[in-house]
């Protein structure tokens, strides 16, 4: 059997490709230039998200039939190309929102020219020559523009690199800086990040080492070994953050992309470098860890991604997301511009990471603890080094960056101040303190195998100011300001010890746990001593209307200098590890000196 983990053929992306595309007719307009699916319009208006509709799912067709030969039975070349008649034709009613009307016309004019290029044979080559200058001064406007020194940078070299490879105006000085300024993202291990922040999410594998092969290819050669050898590293990690059930990690912005999340593991087989058996496994669990649903699949019972995780739920999100957005996810159907017989196709599935064993795993560029357990397949990530923003910015927490955890079936609480994967401060009124800015110590492995890592801050106070929500922490009225926190995290296996102290005026103290749906894996704390006080409080996440969040406090004000500890567990786990005055010993007997200072 080719595929013993997921059961998941060519065949069965294929047909979630031609549903989604299927579907997308439905929605059209009669110029096809427009596709606008159900739901309120986004933050950014209808038209915005009619031109998504269009060029997010013409993401989809592209690879269906470039990984064909040009072989295109449902004529999704022709059906797309009456669309770019109209879209680019300035006086047709059903035009689009041009590059230098609206911002995000720059991000979906990079899928417009990615879909041009694979695809020329057989559909740039055989428009008409007014639509392909209609086409070419479409996209013009991207020459000399502003684009936001993050991902974003990568839409205008596209862009101008398909100009160049048709004959169009280009700037090559755009291109250069653009090329130079994303070396600048470089971190640790074959990581990228999102900017100058300590960014990292889902936007270093389906954006950042994405468009660099692409991108070589449009300029004709071969890709560059340094992107190839950080893909490959990259890679390497990636997999580790995949869970048996398929699920990608749960933490970062534009969630609603979902099965995007399988675009690095596609781009690595296109690239030649991971192992393809390996790679079709991490992409195909992670397709259909959404389309494979008995119950809230993604597509839904009509063929609609709507905004949401699995089911719907507006909440997850940012201010740019539209009814077209979730359509990004066709990103992860980019192993479809692959032929049937190209290796990753052919290639028996090999088992994820945790399904293989347990595994402990440090991070360094983002600054996490990994740790997988084969016995529920659940990934768990600690982290000490993402927030979205720099040390010692004073901004109020993103809930999907600056937790203190995130995992494969847990999801963060999308509001209020900080609970779920915390320690805070509680001010007189029991509001919960902000960590965005803390100052990173680390991450390491102890010789034993089991992890450690820390993060100190400056408690604050306060609200995410007005302005629009792209997913990151915003600076609103002027911080409160408490005593300073320092956290020290020890993992191993489906445990954290957990170790905080305060340094200054005296203040109560709390420990939030995982934020597990009820009914799914179990989520405790236990407190040691002085975390005498307990609870669980109930949210709704995506993943359940009722999720449990169990959390330990102080039941008065935390001795400044004094170290207090509790210990999460998330899935499957025996016994609390026993944590005395100078070691922790784990419930499998291995023995662990608590870290410097900790004792």
């Amino acid at each position: 059997m080719i595929s013993p983990y997921t059961g998941w053929t060519r065949e069965h992306w294929a047909d979630l490709a031609d549903r989604l595309l299927l579907t997308a007719r439905r929605h059209a307009c009669p110029s096809h230039a427009r596709i606008s699916f159900p739901g309120p319009p986004g933050g950014y208006g209808p038209d915005v998200d009619a031109l998504e509709g269009f060029a997010r799912t013409f993401l989809a067709a592209g690879f269906r039939v470039a990984g064909e030969g040009g072989r295109d039975p449902l004529g999704l070349m022709e059906w797309y190309a009456q669309g770019l008649a109209a879209g680019t034709d300035p006086n047709h009613p059903d035009r689009w929102v041009r590059l230098d009307e609206h911002d995000q016309a720059k991000v979906e004019a990079a899928s417009i020219a990615l879909v041009l290029h694979l695809t020329r044979p057989w559909l740039w080559d055989r428009l008409p020559a007014l639509v392909r200058e209609q086409v070419v001064d479409y996209l013009a406007p991207a020459i000399g523009a502003a684009y936001p020194p993050i991902n974003w940078v990568w839409f205008q070299i596209v862009v101008e690199q398909f100009l160049a490879s048709v004959g169009g105006p280009y700037a090559q000085e755009d291109i250069d800086a653009g090329l130079a300024l994303t070396e600048s993202f470089e971190r640790e291990d074959g990581w990228y990040a999102d900017g100058a922040e300590r960014s990292y999410d889902h936007y270093a594998g389906w954006a950042l080492h994405f468009y660099p092969l692409l991108w070589s290819e449009m300029a004709g050669r071969p890709p560059g070994p340094r992107y190839l050898a950080r893909l490959e590293r990259f890679l390497d990690d990636a997999v580790h953050l995949v869970g048996a059930d398929g699920s990608p990690l749960i933490q970062g912005r534009s969630l609603t992309y979902r099965f995007a999340a399988a675009a690095p593991f596609w781009a690595g087989a296109r690239a030649g470098v991971g192992s393809p058996g390996l790679l079709r496994r991490a992409a195909s669990g992670i397709v259909r860890h959404f389309a494979g649903r008995a119950h809230d699949p993604a597509p839904d019972a009509d063929g609609v991604l709507n905004l949401g995780w699995h089911g719907p739920y507006r909440e997850i999100a940012q201010s740019y997301s539209g009814t077209g957005s979730p359509y990004w996810a066709s990103k992860g159907l980019f192993g479809l511009s692959l032929p049937a017989d190209h290796p990753v196709w052919t290639a028996v599935e090999e088992p994820l990471p945790v399904e293989t064993g347990d595994f402990a795993r440090v991070v360094r560029a983002p600054g996490w603890l990994v740790s997988g357990t084969r016995a529920d397949g659940v990934v768990r990530v600690v982290n000490h080094g993402t927030d979205h923003s720099h040390p010692g910015s004073d901004l109020a927490d993103s809930p999907v960056y600056a937790r203190l955890g995130y995992s494969t079936v847990t999801f963060p609480l999308l509001s209020g101040d900080p609970l779920d994967q915390s320690v805070v401060v509680l001010d007189e009124d029991g509001r919960a303190s902000h960590r965005t800015g803390f100052t990173a110590g680390g991450v390491r492995a102890l010789p034993s195998g089991t992890l450690t890592g820390s993060s100190r801050w400056r408690a604050h106070w306060g609200e995410q100011g007005p302005g629009p929500d792209h997913g990151h922490p915003r600076g609103g009225a002027p911080m409160r300001h408490g005593p300073e926190v320092e956290v020290v995290s020890v993992v191993r296996g489906a445990w954290e010890v957990r170790l905080a102290r305060l340094t200054g005026q005296p203040r109560p103290l709390r420990v939030g746990g995982w934020p597990a749906p009820e009914g799914g894996p179990a989520t405790r704390v236990v407190g040691g001593p002085g975390l005498t006080e307990s609870g669980t409080d109930v949210a709704a996440t995506p993943l359940g209307e009722r999720t449990l969040v169990p959390w330990c406090a102080t039941p008065g004000d935390a001795e400044p200098g004094r170290w207090y500890a509790a210990a999460l567990l998330l899935g499957a786990g025996t016994d609390a590890p026993s944590i005395g005055d100078h070691e922790i010993v784990w419930p499998d007997g291995t023995i662990d000196p608590l870290p410097l200072d900790a004792g």
